[in-house]
């Protein structure tokens, strides 16, 4: 590791699933000599899919930390995964990057993951480039690629490469900022001057270049519309700048497979990105909006973002952490402001893969592993005494929910123990049991991603588990005014029950709740037998009367009733509440209630009709459309009950180009005819139990 933190390079690949990121970081390891030979994803033989999943579906679940020198600067790598189900991890590692290299396929071009990945880097402030990747691929139409990254990601997306035989046998590129040819052989380039064939489209593309730059600075601008041109120092100086300042993002090409393009691109990663000195995560801003500034520094006060937890075979827990500010050492004591405890620091690790380097220290701009933290997880702050916390992650909210049992009676306790420990790795899925629906749910980012917890509860912790669809959590309301009155009269020798109770029933405003007067005149009911009545009431409203749902946004008041001076006491007048509300709420049109979501579907534009035409059929209610380039969003309100597994739908209406996103908006009225067989469902329920 290098002693200077103006020589590290943090830097994430993400992009589309497919775009050849692990590729790339092979690559990137061999011309490191981390690796002697290229491992491969067929083989599984690379060093960041290492896990059996991984290995196994020939494709990355989870992101990998991996490290290396290149011409005196430590580069640590961030790996992400591509695929849809697995998007949280990107945007965690987004979280404390300091760059990001954004991957696209030339085959395929910008897709809805580059889109995704794209947005989390820059609600991170994090700059970016282009790498556009797999030219050995047969008819390619570049220019394409471009202009659709262009539209979608702005004009500063600029080349800083021209390729000169994509394709079969891609080995040349000009280097636009040096005006040399690189010709590529193992991996290596030899420089050479530009044919003259192609010396005019490269020095348009020059002066294309050197003009974007020059905008960004009016130093630069006054300069070149002086003098015609700037130089070598000045174009890089200015581009540094510009990428820093996300005035510009520069596109490079590549063929990672075959590791050409990829040692220019490591030129690039030194002359151009952030080091940790001056990363965007260093200015922040308190609880009352304030800006408050860290030190990239290893003598300043210690601040870091715990934002991964890894399980790994014969160690245990790694907490990975990137360190902002000040220094960390084996025997330390950091303190954790969220959780309120402090943590003494036991062994560091710099991972590569599933390999592990022990530390003697660790500074700011270094992202490593700890182990045996007590109680320090992914999202939560490492600082010294008095700091206080980080910005956490806003993980991605989960797309398809499930009920799950263990398929083991007795086991529900392991169950839960394992999901709550690989909920600490992965915070992108949830777990809860709902007492509503009387079922433990799990919510996940997609099928896939389903798959994997499961695959990992069997695993590591004997679990297997059945899913079914989850019940929907209906509501039950009333539409009119009604009445209801209920005696409860109990004699059997002795001092018997007696309460007497008139209640009144009327709707209120939909997400106004539940509310309960008193109107009772003339001490017809004792006054300190009225909060039992409302207690009645209240007990009853879990389970409503029509199909045993919540009863909500409904006003209940009591106006009259009857005591008895020695039978009457608190019980008896909750049970006659409790029955009296009920007999009122039928008598006053009853009706369900169904969890509305606003969902937003992003679909390359083909796709469009199909979609519409599916969200249509699932009682959707479709409420605008806007087009970003090639991709069509829809806006649409969708019952909870139609979008049961919907992200598995989306996927195969759009051939895996799909994605939405969902929240919960409110509750409106179920259709009569579906409130008939929910109804008859409940009934049967009930008689069967």
């Amino acid at each position: 590791m290098t002693d200077t933190i103006e020589k590290i390079r943090n830097f994430v690949l993400c992009g589309h699933s497919g775009a050849g990121k692990t590729s790339t970081a092979e690559a990137l390891l061999f011309n490191m000599n981390k690796i002697n030979r290229l491992g491969r994803i067929a083989d599984g033989t690379t060093v960041s899919d290492y896990d059996k999943d991984e290995i196994e579906r020939q494709m990355s679940v989870k992101m990998s930390l991996l490290n290396g020198v290149w011409k005196d600067h430590q580069f640590n790598i961030l790996d992400t995964p591509g695929y849809a189900d697995f998007i949280a991890e990107a945007k965690g590692a987004l979280r404390v990057t300091d760059n990001a290299v954004v991957l696209v396929d030339a085959a395929t071009g910008v897709e809805i993951g580059t889109e995704r990945v794209w947005n989390f880097a820059a609600e991170y402030n994090v700059p970016r480039l282009i790498v556009i990747n797999k030219l050995d691929r047969e008819e390619l139409d570049l220019d394409q690629i471009l202009e659709v990254a262009q539209e979608r990601f702005g004009r500063q997306v600029v080349p800083v490469q021209l390729p000169v035989n994509p394709g079969s046998g891609f080995n040349q590129i000009v280097d636009l900022v040096s005006m040399k040819l690189l010709t590529y052989a193992d991996g290596k380039a030899q420089e050479s001057e530009i044919p003259g064939d192609l010396q005019d489209q490269a020095q348009t593309l020059h002066e294309q270049l050197v003009e974007a730059v020059a905008e960004t600075d009016e130093e630069l601008m006054e300069k070149y519309f002086g003098e015609g041109e700037l130089s070598a120092e000045e174009l890089n100086a200015g581009l540094h700048q510009a990428i820093v300042q996300q005035e510009l993002f520069p596109v490079y090409y590549s063929d990672a497979f075959n590791n050409v393009g990829i040692s220019a691109l490591m030129d690039g990663l030194i002359t151009y990105l952030l080091s940790p000195a001056k990363a965007p995560g260093l200015l922040l801003q308190d609880s009352e909006g304030n800006e408050i500034a860290l030190e990239g520094k290893a003598d300043a006060s210690l601040s870091a973002l715990v934002f991964k937890t890894l399980a790994e075979q014969h160690v245990g827990e790694l907490t990975v952490m990137r360190l902002y500010s000040g220094s960390l050492k084996p025997g330390d004591e950091a303190v954790n402001p969220g959780k309120r405890a402090n943590e003494r620091i036991g062994q560091i690790y710099m991972l590569n893969g599933h390999e592990r380097n022990e530390l003697d220290a660790a500074k700011a701009g270094d992202i490593v592993a700890l182990v045996k933290l007590k109680s320090t997880h992914t999202g939560d702050t490492l600082c010294a005494k008095g700091g206080g916390a980080l910005p956490g992650i806003e993980f991605p909210e989960p797309l398809i929910r499930v009920a799950i049992t263990p398929k083991e009676q007795g086991e529900e306790d392991r169950m839960s123990t394992g999901l709550s420990q690989l909920h600490g790795e992965d915070p992108s899925f949830t777990f809860s049991y709902d007492p509503e629906v009387h079922q433990s749910i799990l919510s996940a980012q997609g099928e896939l991603h389903l798959e994997t917890i499961r695959g990992r509860l069997k695993e590591r912790f004997g679990v297997e588990i059945d899913t079914e669809s989850p019940r929907i959590p209906y509501r039950e309301t009333v539409r009119g005014n009604a009445e209801g009155h209920h005696r409860h009269k109990k004699q059997s020798g002795g001092r018997g029950q007696f309460g007497e109770v008139f209640v009144r029933i009327s709707p209120k405003e939909r997400g106004e709740g539940f509310e309960f007067s008193n109107a009772v005149v003339g001490g017809s009911i004792p006054t300190n037998f009225i909060p039992a009545v409302e207690k009645g009431v209240i007990e009853a409203l879990p389970e409503g009367p029509v199909s045993g749902y919540q009863v909500i946004d409904v006003l209940v008041s009591v106006y009259d009733g009857k005591h008895h001076p020695v039978d009457s006491d608190e019980v008896s007048f909750k049970l006659a509440g409790a029955q009296a509300f009920k007999q009122a709420f039928l008598n006053a049109k009853p009706t369900l209630l169904e969890p509305i979501y606003h969902i937003d579907v992003t679909v390359p534009e083909e796709f469009m009709g199909d979609v519409m035409g599916d969200i249509s059929g699932r009682r959707g209610q479709i409420t605008g459309t806007n087009s970003e380039g090639h991709f069509q969003t829809i806006h649409a309100e969708v019952p909870l009950a139609e979008i049961d597994r919907y992200a598995t739908t989306l996927r195969s209406i759009s051939q895996g180009r799909g994605m939405h996103v969902q929240k919960f908006v409110r509750y409106q009225e179920v259709p009569g005819e579906i409130m008939t067989k929910i109804s008859e469902a409940a009934e049967k329920k009930k008689e069967a139990a």
